[in-house]
């Protein structure tokens, strides 16, 4: 497996898409470009290097640098190559004694104003006004000295145009003394991240970067840290901290990200074991070279002081840990687990796998609760959030996932985005949104707050739908009534590719007048005139794409929520084109990974009932032990027999359920009742509390192996630096296995997905030597499609028949009432992730340092509640305490949090309702009363007693 590579080629100009193919020569060499292309990046493809600063192959060009020049035959002057379009028959010069001389002259110009410290710079070796330097020949600079932007004093006194390095923000600093003005970190601003946040202030001699209005920096500034800027400068300007502190990298390693559903592929800069700094891949099919905050920059979690390396064990929860050998954690865990099931039955233990956890982790996981505990008690963080969608998507159109790549965002004309908040929770899709839309795509958001997707500069038509938490199905089944009462869907489609007896039970089902946009207004508090309007735009959209996430699947209706989405994109023809879609944008790295691999008590990987015969032979046969045809526990149902005393032991990988599950108290009650809890992660966690064991994980950058994307891609991780707790988490798993006597031989995880391959049939196809070839591919990827299959649904559904199912509106249990008058959502912000159990221990934490609660102003004057106040929220479940922030993202009625912090604990509030199909929790509507506070409620604060008592490590004899 390849662990190192070299840096892909900066060609110039972006890749141009055209029919027509120009032919061309330079400097001698024929080449064959399509139209469009810029002669820089011709040059480039023909293996001749034309000098320049401003340009870059991720941006588009802007011919500002005059570096770049060359002479056409026929032309007038010396163009520059980056802006210049190829024509049939061109021939170019690139180096020429008059290109020469001008590129010196300009470059003499760059370097009077530009301090020469390159020997202690931070960017010496990697700077390209060095290399341009040389490239050009300049070898002596004839200016006198003067005026100029680097020099802070002179000898008439201080130097009223030198600027003061920018090192506000935590992660990089700007220097802007090393500013040539060459634009690429605005441009990269506005065309890749599309955030706008910085300008060019001034003009001529006085032109410099700026972060913001006056007096703004790079931390006060609108900038969210992706790293745009600080990849596109070409010198030492915008530069990463960990530059100046570590030094040049030596080698390079591509692995991918840990954080969001979205993939991002990144090549690790290593120096021996450390890591100088994470670079988005310009070749990663996911983000195109883009990253966002936590991908970028938030990686120091890898080697914080609170990861714990070495295994642990304590006879209760109620003891201080022992540190110990491996060989006696494993014992020890072998010993209780074997006993548990010696004393309350063959069922009373189960495993809990993780969606930050690679596929062949994950599949270990659930083949030890199979095929050693001898039952199918496996969950997953997947089901918690996303089970409404592999039920839902594979009802309608038969399989479980998204139907689109990423690159589909690029061909739409109209997004309607429902339950998610992208450029938070997704932010390189989010980015990638912004631009289509900047082009002229619509917009619809059913959202009960205001996400930032709706303030895109430059935004077209777009309508907000603020639909009150827990009507999603009656808003998303009006949207349905107005578009079958109309007319307005696609008859062709659905009578070639769906049912059409089961579309004209379903119109008559959507007919009914409670359907009605003026019925559901009443319901959902959205106007029916925008209900009318969204409906109307979706329909006439010649491509149109639906985003959702866990706004929609956590809801006691969200499988009825995934079907009515499908029904809409099924009725308007919008599955199986470009630029259409169902695109569930998953929360966590392997969210996709984890439902694939079979962590479901009902399933084995690749979504086959374990009551299936012919699938438990396949793996009986593989695996060499009998299986059960019984499905197993879900987690509240292990959680319930923990309760009623049938419960006894859990091995629970990278996952974190006391801070993640509903229901806060019901959840540490039942661990508390257990006899054996495992905990296998990178730090002591809110789990860790009511453990027995702790066996020390390992981070992404100490793997080997692969997660899979929200749009089904299978990514390569790959081991930047030695496990620091000495194995990585699938060996850990197998010793596990092995001590309660699995006798499995693993010796490397491209072994497991050979494994995967050989009992899957959506990955077939699929090896280590495939992804290492191809970067990724997506699944299905088997002998039909041997380099996988972006596009799903293409000439008809996987079940045959796209099915209309009728979804009827159920309100939710959860009421308010006099005593509990607001509801409670919930989501993530930018900077955090999750729990926050890796970004809290990063700089992130500059950005959001606690939860808070978002409330609307006349909810917070009717409570006498202020901005930084402290409120309690409470409901029928239990009550914590945070601090308000009034806002009108929130409609009235309506306040919302994030749960990345452990002292707010949100889900003690949060009621134990769920999904009618799946189980999946209801964490997004909830009943509560908001009243002022004085602090901390009892609960937290005998919670973190409880939680200081439970950390206690004794002192080995070493110390």
């Amino acid at each position: 497996m390849k662990d190192f590579i070299i840096p892909d080629r900066d060609l110039g100009t972006p890749a141009v898409k055209s029919d027509v193919i120009v032919n061309l020569t330079i400097d001698g060499i024929p080449v064959s470009v399509p139209g469009g292309t810029s002669v820089m990046r011709a040059a480039a493809i023909a293996g001749v290097t034309v000098p320049k600063l401003c340009a870059t192959d991720s941006l588009n060009a802007f011919g500002s640098c005059r570096i770049c020049v060359v002479q056409i035959d026929g032309m007038r002057g010396t163009p520059a190559s980056c802006t210049t379009p190829v024509f049939e028959g061109m021939n170019v010069h690139t180096q020429t004694d008059e290109v020469a001389q001008i590129r010196r002259g300009v470059m003499e110009l760059y370097i009077s104003d530009h301090p020469l410290d390159c020997l202690t710079c931070a960017a010496n070796g990697d700077c390209e006004l060095q290399d341009m330097a040389g490239a050009v020949g300049l070898r002596e600079v004839r200016y006198e000295p003067g005026t100029n932007h680097f020099q802070r004093r002179t000898a008439e006194g201080p130097n009223p145009e030198y600027r003061p390095k920018d090192q506000s923000n935590p992660y990089f600093s700007f220097d802007p003394a090393k500013c040539i003005v060459c634009n690429r970190c605005v441009r990269a601003c506005e065309e890749i991240q599309g955030t706008f946040a910085l300008t060019i202030e001034g003009r001529g001699f006085d032109s410099r970067v700026s972060a913001g209005m006056s007096g703004d920096n790079f931390l006060s500034s609108d900038c969210v840290s992706c790293g745009a800027c600080v990849q596109a400068c070409p010198t030492a300007t915008l530069i990463e901290n960990k530059v100046f502190e570590i030094g040049t990298p030596e080698r390079i390693v591509k692995t991918t990200c840990a954080y969001c559903g979205v993939g991002c592929s990144f090549d690790a800069h290593m120096r021996g074991e450390e890591v100088v700094k994470m670079v988005p891949s310009k070749d990663g099919k996911a983000n195109h070279g883009h990253s966002c905050v936590k991908g970028r920059f938030a990686w120091g979690y890898a080697t914080h002081q609170d990861r714990k390396l070495e295994p642990m064990v304590r006879e209760k929860i109620t003891d201080p840990w022992r540190i110990v050998s491996w060989d006696e954690a494993l014992n020890f865990a072998a010993d209780r687990l074997k006993k548990a099931q010696a004393d309350f039955g063959r069922d009373s233990i189960g495993v809990i796998t993780s969606s930050r956890c690679t596929n062949e982790e994950t599949y270990l996981v659930q083949k030890l609760t199979r095929a050693v505990f001898g039952n199918n008690n496996t969950d997953t963080c997947a089901r918690v959030c996303h089970s409404p969608t592999g039920y839902g998507l594979k009802t309608a159109f038969g399989t479980s996932a998204g139907t689109h790549d990423f690159d589909s965002i690029d061909e739409t004309d109209l997004m309607l985005i429902i339950g998610c908040n992208p450029t938070d929770g997704h932010p390189v899709v989010g980015s990638r949104m912004r631009a289509r839309l900047r082009e002229g795509a619509g917009l619809i958001v059913l959202d009960p707050r205001r996400t930032d997707i709706l303030e895109t500069p430059h935004l077209g038509d777009s309508w907000h739908l603020p639909l009150r938490p827990g009507t999603n199905v009656a808003v998303v089944t009006s949207l349905a009534h107005v578009i079958v009462s109309e007319k307005l869907y696609d008859e062709e489609y659905i009578r070639t590719r769906c049912d059409w007896d089961e579309f004209l039970a379903y119109s008559e089902f959507l007919l009914d007048p409670r359907h009605s946009p003026e019925e559901v207004e009443k319901l959902s508090q959205v106007p029916a005139d925008l209900i009318r309007q969204a409906a109307r735009a979706y329909a006439a959209a010649p491509r149109a794409s639906i985003f959702y996430g866990l706004g929609v699947t956590e809801h006691s209706q969200g499988s009825t929520t995934v079907m009515a989405i499908a029904n809409l994109a099924m009725m308007t023809g919008n599955i199986g084109r470009p630029g259409t879609g169902v695109n569930p944008l998953r929360g966590q790295n392997n969210v996709q990974g984890s439902c694939d691999m079979g962590s479901f008590p009902h399933e084995y990987p690749g979504y086959r009932h374990v009551s299936d015969p012919e699938t438990r032979a396949l793996y009986e046969r593989v695996w060499g032990v009998p299986l059960s045809d019984e499905p197993g526990l879900r987690i509240p149902n292990m959680f319930d027999e923990a309760l009623n005393g049938r419960f006894k032991g859990l091995y629970c990988q990278g996952e974190d359920i006391v801070q993640s599950d509903p229901d806060t108290k019901h959840v540490t009650g039942a661990l508390s009742s257990m006899d054996i809890v495992i905990v296998h992660d990178l730090f002591l966690n809110e789990t860790a509390n009511y453990a027995h064991v702790f066996l020390p994980g390992s981070s992404f950058l100490e793997k080997n192996g692969t997660f899979t994307n929200a749009e089904r891609r299978i990514n390569m991780v790959r081991k930047a630096m030695s496990p620091k707790n000495g194995y990585e988490d699938w060996e850990i798993t197998q010793m596990l296995a092995n001590t309660l006597g699995a006798n499995w031989t693993y010796t490397h995880p491209s072994e497991i997905m050979d494994e995967i391959a050989m009992t899957t049939p959506s990955f077939s196809g699929v090896s280590f030597d495939l992804l290492d070839r191809e970067g990724s591919v997506q699944w299905p990827c088997n002998e039909a499609a041997p380099l996988g299959t972006p596009l799903m649904h293409i000439d008809g559904f996987v079940r045959g028949k796209g099915k209309f199912i009728h979804t009827e509106y159920v309100a939710t249990d959860e009421r308010t009432g006099s005593r509990f008058p607001l509801l409670l959502t919930t989501g993530r912000i930018l900077s955090q992730y999750n729990v926050g159990a890796q970004t809290r221990r990063t700089d992130n934490q500059v950005w959001h340092s606690e939860d808070v609660l978002e409330i609307h102003p006349s909810d917070a004057e009717n409570r006498g509640i202020r901005s930084g106040d402290w409120v309690r929220v409470a409901s029928r479940s239990g009550d914590t305490s945070l601090r308000a922030e009034i806002t009108e993202r929130v409609a009235p009625g309506v306040v919302y949090t994030t749960f990345h912090h452990p002292t707010t604990q949100a889900n003690v509030v949060t009621t134990d309702n769920s999904d009618w199909a799946t189980n999946c929790p209801e964490f997004k509507v909830t009943a509560v009363q908001v009243s002022p506070s004085n602090g901390p409620s009892d609960w937290q604060e005998e919670y973190q007693t409880h939680s200081d008592l439970s950390r206690r490590i004794l002192p080995t004899a070493a110390e």
